[in-house]
């Protein structure tokens, strides 16, 4: 049974920082491209970060430098560090295992972060 976690969300004021933990289980996740996306009501998901397995990592525009996305494959844990955090990151942060792109994929149940002050 393949399961997908996130950890770390919660409250966090203007400025702040927050790091994220997502945990697979049930799949190589070596071979597995790991995404972290994010969603508000009545939005679309949009991508944050994604590393792939060549180790080409890709953002969203709007991280503009504040985010860092990381994967520990020997603990098939990937993490988003985020700093200096602003009301508009405030969103359900999921994370995704994807096997190739357009592949199977995995998703997280999310994990609420908030920006307030």
């Amino acid at each position: 049974q393949v399961q997908v976690v996130e950890s770390g969300g919660g409250w966090v004021q203007p400025g702040g920082s927050l790091r994220l933990s997502c945990v697979a289980s049930g799949i190589t996740f070596s071979v597995y491209d790991v995404g972290w996306y994010r969603q508000v009501p009545g939005k679309e998901r949009e991508m944050v970060a994604v590393f792939k397995v060549s180790g080409n990592i890709n953002y969203g525009d709007f991280v503009k430098g504040r985010f860092t996305i990381s994967r520990d494959n020997t603990k098939n844990t990937a993490y988003l560090q985020m700093n200096m955090m602003n009301s508009e990151d405030t969103a359900v942060y999921y994370c995704k295992a994807e096997l190739l792109p357009g592949g199977v994929s995995y998703w997280g149940q999310g994990t609420q972060v908030t920006v307030a002050s």
